[in-house]
C-alpha cells in the first residue's frame, strides 16, 4: 500500500532529527497555520517509521467514538454525530493550534511524538489552548454544526500534508490499524507505506495454514523448554543488546551488535518469504516457521538466502551490516504472528542467549502471551 499526499505547506527551518521527538514549542506561524512543515522531521533522514502495533489500548482514541465516519476526496474525514458530543484527542500530544480559522471554523491541531499531527475542525467550542499537553481520549472540544449537520472535520497530517486516514484507522469500526507505517519524503510529497502487513509478504507453497492450528481451539501453546537444542539457534551469538524492544522509541524489534559482517543464523526451521532491500530495513530477510511464527532479520551487508529457500535452524542466512536506516553495523531482529509484532524477549533471553523457560500462547486473533513454566 503506497499513498501519495501533497504537502500543503511551505519550507521552514529544520532543527531536530526525525528519530527524536519533535519540538513542542511553537512559532507564531505554527500557531496560526494548519498546514505547515514540522521542524526537524526530515533533517537527518528522508524517512522515518512508527509501529502502531506497540500502542496500548489507552494510547489511542477515535475522535468521536459514536460518530459515523466518511472519507472525503481531499483526504479529510467527516465524522457525523449528535449535538453536544465531546471531541477526543486521537493520541497523546501537544496542542499546536487552537483558534478560529477561515475554512475549518474553530479548529485544533495536535502534534504527536510519533511524527503525526491530527486536526479537529468545525468545533462549537475549543476546550484546550496552545501548548497544552493532552492524553489520548481526553476531551479537547465540543462538536459543532454547519449547514444543518453536526460533525467533526478530521484529518491526519505528516509534515503539513494530509495523509490517507485509512492507513492509520479503520473508518468503519474505528479501530487503530496495528501496523508499522514508513513515511518517506519525496520532494513536495510524503509517501506512506505499510510495513509488515501480512498482505505485503509473498505467499509460498510451504506456508503454514494457521486455520489448522486453531481447528479445535482458539489458542495453541508452545512450550519453549521442550524445544530440542538442535531445533533452535540464537540469531547472533555473542551479541549485546544496543536497543531493546519497545520503550520510548516504540522500537519494533531488538537491535543486536557484534562486529561487521558477522554470521546471522536462522532462529528456527522455515521458509524464506522475503529477501532483499526493504526501505528503512535495508537488506531484509523474513522467515515463516511451521507454527505460524515469522522472524525478521535486517540491515544485513549481504543476504545469503533467497525467497522460497527452506532453511534450517542455525543456518547462516546473512551477514551483519548497516544497510537501510542504521547508524552502526548490527542485526535488527523482530518476531511476528499473524501480521503483528511482539516482543522477541518472549522467546529469547538475550543475556544467556537461550530460549526462555516459559510457554507462549498464541490466539486465533493474533494475540501472543507468555507464562513462566
Amino acid at each position: 500500500m503506497k499513498i501519495r499526499s501533497l504537502l500543503l505547506s511551505f519550507a521552514v527551518a529544520i532543527t531536530t532529527t526525525a528519530s527524536t521527538p519533535v519540538k513542542q514549542q511553537f512559532s507564531a506561524a505554527e500557531q496560526q497555520q494548519i498546514s505547515i512543515a514540522t521542524p526537524g522531521l526530515f533533517k537527518s533522514y528522508d524517512a522515518f517509521n512508527f509501529d502502531f502495533g506497540t500502542l496500548r489500548d489507552n494510547d489511542y482514541s477515535f475522535p468521536l467514538p459514536v460518530g459515523k465516519a466518511t472519507a472525503r476526496k481531499n483526504g479529510s474525514v467527516e465524522i457525523v454525530t449528535k449535538e453536544g458530543d465531546a471531541v477526543k484527542a486521537m493520541f497523546e500530544g501537544t496542542v499546536r493550534l487552537s483558534r478560529k480559522t477561515p475554512d475549518l471554523g474553530n479548529a485544533i491541531v495536535i502534534r504527536h511524538r510519533n511524527g503525526l499531527e491530527t486536526v479537529y475542525g468545525n468545533n462549537a467550542e475549543n476546550l484546550v489552548d496552545v501548548g497544552a499537553h493532552v492524553k489520548a481520549g481526553q476531551t479537547i472540544a465540543i462538536v459543532g454544526e454547519r449547514d444543518g449537520k453536526v460533525y467533526c472535520d478530521f484529518s491526519i497530517m505528516v509534515n503539513g500534508g494530509r495523509i490517507n486516514p485509512t492507513s492509520v484507522v479503520n473508518l468503519k469500526n474505528h479501530h487503530l490499524k496495528r501496523q508499522t507505517l514508513l513515511f518517506e519524503k519525496d520532494g513536495a510529497y510524503v509517501n506512506v507505506t505499510a510495513l509488515g502487513d501480512k498482505s505485503e509478504f509473498e505467499e509460498t507453497k510451504e506456508e503454514m495454514k494457521l486455520d489448522e492450528l486453531f481447528a479445535k481451539s482458539n489458542t495453541f501453546k508452545w512450550n519453549l523448554e521442550k524445544m530440542r537444542e538442535e531445533a533452535w539457534a540464537y540469531p547472533l551469538p555473542g551479541a549485546k543488546v544496543i536497543s531493546p524492544y519497545g520503550g520510548k522509541r516504540r522500537h519494533s524489534g531488538v537491535d543486536l551488535k557484534t562486529k561487521p559482517n558477522d554470521d546471522i543464523y536462522a532462529a528456527f526451521d522455515g521458509v524464506v518469504i522475503r529477501s532483499g532491500p526493504h526501505y528503512g530495513y535495508g537488506n531484509c530477510i523474513v522467515i515463516r516457521h511451521s507454527n505460524g511464527l515469522e522472524t525478521l532479520y535486517s540491515h544485513q551487508s549481504r543476504n545469503l538466502v533467497k525467497v522460497g529457500d527452506k532453511v534450517k535452524d542455525g543456518q547462516v542466512i546473512g551477514l551483519t551490516g548497516r544497510t537501510g536506516r542504521a547508524t552502526t553495523e548490527h542485526l535488527h531482529f523482530e518476531t511476528h504472528f499473524k501480521g503483528r509484532r511482539f516482543n522477541p524477549n518472549l522467546i529469547f533471553d538475550h543475556n544467556s542467549k537461550q530460549l526462555q523457560k516459559s510457554t507462549i500462547t498464541f490466539t486465533k486473533g493474533g494475540g501472543v502471551t507468555s507464562k513462566q513454566n
